[in-house]
């Protein structure tokens, strides 16, 4: 994906941002339900892995959806770093209200307000951790589905074929091209199918650099990486920004 595609991108993102807390209108309301919707799975997995109650998730994802609604996340904007860590801050002050209506959640009040008591960002505490691979679990499906409907496209092969080596990953190259021609109805060839996994691969690594990229206030190389590590995605990006590495 070219430079200027990917600055499009994170100023799409900036943009619906900016106007989901704008004047009530059907285009702030679709902002509103498009961001919603890009970042529900990751702050509802979250929930999960804290309070382990569906309708405690629920009471908590309508309350972030509401203050959201109401324009609560107004002062969000690129010059404020991470989208993930304000996200995260938002979540970790609902659970900590939550906890302390609800006695059966007042040990997980308790450790988020110790974390916003500390103003933590640095992924060490076992919540923090939880929140990240929540936000990463969310950025590898959206980039799974994206993979999915880029095939559905342009009828190139590469999420079949890249869901056939992560679900087998000691096939070797003529035992993977037999697979994937079974499942295709089409002949592969051993040639075809390392060409196809390493484009594959590549397509799966631009998707992912251009969804971590529209999160940050200033998407850099050097902070790209950074984020990349923390999330645990640079050994899917690496190949691609350090070839030569």
């Amino acid at each position: 994906m070219a430079q200027n595609e990917h600055l499009s991108r994170i100023e799409t993102l900036w943009s619906v941002v900016r106007q989901a807390h704008a004047t009530d209108s059907a285009a702030t309301s679709a902002a509103r339900a498009q961001l919603i919707d890009r970042y529900g799975s990751a702050i509802r997995s979250y929930l999960m892995a804290c309070l382990r109650d569906s309708d405690a998730v629920d009471e908590v994802f309508q309350e972030f959806s509401l203050r959201f609604v109401r324009g609560e996340l107004a002062g969000v904007s690129p010059d404020k770093g991470r989208f993930r860590s304000y996200i995260k801050t938002v979540i970790y002050h609902l659970v900590a209200d939550f906890g302390r209506k609800k006695k059966r959640y007042q040990a997980a009040a308790i450790e988020h307000e110790s974390l916003l008591a500390e103003n933590r960002d640095d992924e060490t505490s076992h919540l923090d951790r939880q929140f990240q691979e929540s936000w990463r679990d969310s950025l590898l499906s959206r980039a799974w589905e994206q993979l999915q409907a880029d095939e559905q496209s342009t009828g190139k092969q590469w999420y079949t074929v890249l869901q056939c080596r992560a679900h087998n990953p000691d096939l070797k190259s003529p035992e993977l091209a037999e697979l994937v021609s079974k499942q295709t109805g089409r002949e592969i060839s051993v040639a075809n199918i390392r060409v196809l996994v390493h484009r594959a691969r590549e397509r799966f690594a631009e998707i992912l650099i251009a969804l971590v990229r529209e999160s940050l206030a200033t998407p850099d190389e050097e902070t790209l990486e950074h984020e990349l590590i923390d999330l645990n995605l640079w050994p899917y990006c690496k190949p691609l920004l350090r070839p030569d590495a």
